[in-house]
């Protein structure tokens, strides 16, 4: 953790894979399944002679970015190439952008460390190709270890997302999550990209600096290249917070590089020094018209937006009249909020219906390795259970019981009460009758509670239950019990 009397600087440059259909200068197919080298042309390998066609789509995907993130869209933009060699890159350079990106002077809202709303910079937003896979292993290829290129990877449209470490920049490693754990959120709401860090859809670049509190100046920053998971995004920076606190306070100075995270040891190693812009040489592609972005292009793009997280939360909250915390689960991903809002249509406890969402149908999807998309229980059928629940129909325990077996074995829940003889004993007398019986059957737990203690009260409950197998209604017996023995409400 940073020390006291410093304070820590974090920017990220993140790369997203777009989700389109083919590749960001050919027609070849976008497919992270196949068989290396199956999707792959002169155009995406480098070849003499061939020239590469932008993909309209992509730039249509970048300019979602920029609006969902606030951005100013330069009407005029273009791209250039990024010199520099590599066995994963074939033409010896990147087509990128570097003067007139698509998009320029963001912002993004995350939570910041006092619990207020912060807004963080993004500088800039640009579309650029992806390089290839490289492949190391330490077996044996003619007796020597060896690396093999993928290029199905090579040329896949590549969102890089700036964060502007000038403006409101992130101040610790657990703003810098909240950064990331919104980006990702927001680029999934746009369903521009799946981000999905296992398959290389979404991964960071992380610059740290650190510098004396009240100090103007910006140190140097350290790069730790081609993050691919929280976990050990969150590891490398406390790391690297640490090594540069303990190089300021002996005495030494940080200079700027690119290092890599070591996951096994948890420490960041050295790469290289890190490159600023002349050393790649930037310059216009030639083979590339500038792109110019007219007005209706961009009017269309802007009446397909989808309604945002923020958006979301504010709106379930305020229609549906559920906590805060209910309503950042429920607007987590579009996917829960809409099957949340598909069973609101027909539920009478939106409340409720968020809750037993949250704890009882997260947990059999967990439970069975799937996601909301893939829940077996239609909204109808689950809206019905939480309305026969709210009427008091079936008890909690019951509840439970009939939606595994929803979720299980498919079935309506009113059919489902009825085979399974599971609707709640109404009958005021007989759950009266069980209460004499229970406090007779343990007069020291009664005892007990008519002197004062409360906790007993759950355990004759718990015995009632028994007898009635979980068919009474919690809350009438808790009633019941009080007076039966007599206490005050």
């Amino acid at each position: 953790m940073v020390r006291m009397e410093y304070e820590v600087i974090i920017c990220f440059e993140t790369h997203v894979e777009l989700k389109t259909e083919t590749k960001l200068f050919c027609d070849c197919r976008v497919d992270y399944g196949s068989p290396p080298n199956t999707h792959i042309c002169p155009v995406c390998t480098g070849q003499p002679g061939s020239l590469p066609v932008l993909n309209k789509k992509a730039v249509e995907y970048a300019v979602k970015a920029g609006l969902a993130l606030d951005c100013d869209i330069n009407r005029l933009s273009k791209f250039a190439r990024k010199n520099y060699f590599y066995p994963d890159l074939p033409k010896g350079y990147q087509i990128s952008q570097f003067e007139l990106p698509f998009c320029e002077n963001g912002h993004m809202e995350i939570t910041g460390d006092d619990g207020s709303p912060y807004d963080v910079g993004i500088r800039r937003i640009h579309l650029e190709e992806d390089a290839g896979k490289m492949v190391h292993s330490s077996g044996s290829l003619e007796s020597s270890s060896y690396s093999i290129v993928d290029y199905n990877r090579s040329s896949i449209p590549l969102l890089e997302i700036v964060a502007d470490h000038t403006k409101n920049p992130l101040r610790s490693v657990n703003e810098a999550m909240n950064y990331l754990e919104k980006l990702r959120q927001t680029l999934r709401y746009i369903d521009i990209s799946d981000c999905l860090m296992e398959k290389g859809q979404l991964r960071c670049d992380v610059n740290v600096s650190i510098r004396r509190k009240g100090s103007e100046s910006f140190g140097d920053r350290v790069e730790i290249k081609n993050m691919s998971s929280f976990r050990f995004i969150a590891h490398a920076l406390e790391y690297e917070i640490d090594r540069q606190t303990d190089i300021m306070e002996s005495g030494g100075e940080i200079h700027q590089e690119t290092r890599l995270f070591d996951e096994a040891k948890k420490i960041t190693v050295p790469m290289r020094s890190k490159e600023d812009a002349p050393d790649y040489r930037y310059f216009p592609d030639p083979d590339l018209l500038e792109v110019e972005i007219d007005q209706e292009f961009l009017q269309r793009i802007e009446d397909s937006m989808p309604e945002l997280p923020d958006q979301k939360i504010r709106r379930v909250r305020e229609t549906y009249g559920i906590p805060q915390k209910d309503a950042l689960i429920i607007a987590r991903t579009r996917e829960i909020s809409d099957y949340f809002e598909n069973c609101a249509l027909s539920c009478d406890d939106s409340a409720k219906l968020a809750t037993w969402i949250i704890k009882d149908l997260f947990r059999l999807l967990n439970e069975s390795s799937l996601d909301i998309k893939s829940c077996p229980v239609p909204p109808q059928n689950f809206s019905r259970l939480i309305n026969i629940l709210a009427q008091g129909v079936i008890t909690e325990s019951a509840g439970r019981t009939v939606l595994d077996e929803m979720f299980r074995n498919g079935g309506r829940p009113d059919e489902i009460v009825e085979r399974m003889g599971l609707k709640a004993i109404q009958d005021m007398e007989s759950l009266g009758k069980m209460v004499s019986e229970v406090i007779d059957a343990h007069p020291e737990v009664a005892g007990r509670i008519r002197q004062g203690r409360q906790e007993p009260i759950n355990f004759l409950v718990g015995q009632i239950m028994k007898k009635t197998r979980g068919k009474a209604d919690a809350r009438k017996l808790r009633k019941l019990l009080r007076e039966a023995l007599l206490l005050d409400e």
